[in-house]
């Protein structure tokens, strides 16, 4: 269960991603990669590639494909999202640390995506363990 509704999380919103002004993400998510890459990406392209790599992670949890590798990917991921909390704490708190503007609600809720993908992460160190 775990899996496919993150996977279809993932999907959902990399989906947006692919077209212009679906995604409610879309500037902050562009301001925050030009940022963490010193604006060596376009972003167009950076934009596009995120797009890209949610709606893969998406995919290859909905359909099991190397689903222990694919949430390693996905945490790494996670873990990017909460940089707008320090790149950008006007746009995310109204007064730090406790009163989240919308952004920093879209962005802490999150915790929730890693608390699932390392659950999932160690269930596959459990099944393997009982395997071998």
């Amino acid at each position: 269960m775990l899996e496919t509704s993150i996977g279809l999380i993932y999907m959902w919103f990399g989906a947006l991603k692919l077209f212009p002004s679906l995604s409610p993400a879309e500037t902050l998510a562009k301001n925050t990669i030009d940022i963490l890459t010193c604006g060596l990406i376009p972003s167009s392209v950076s934009f596009l590639l995120l797009a890209v790599w949610e709606t893969l992670i998406g995919g290859l949890l909905l359909i099991n494909i190397q689903t222990k590798n694919v949430v390693k990917v996905a945490i790494i991921h996670m873990v990017f999202t909460f940089s707008p909390l320090f790149i950008f704490p006007g746009e995310c708190f109204n007064a730090a640390p406790f009163q989240l503007t919308l952004v920093g609600q879209y962005i802490l809720k999150n915790l929730i995506l890693v608390s699932a993908l390392m659950t999932l992460y160690s269930s596959y160190k459990t099944q393997i363990k009982l395997v071998e």
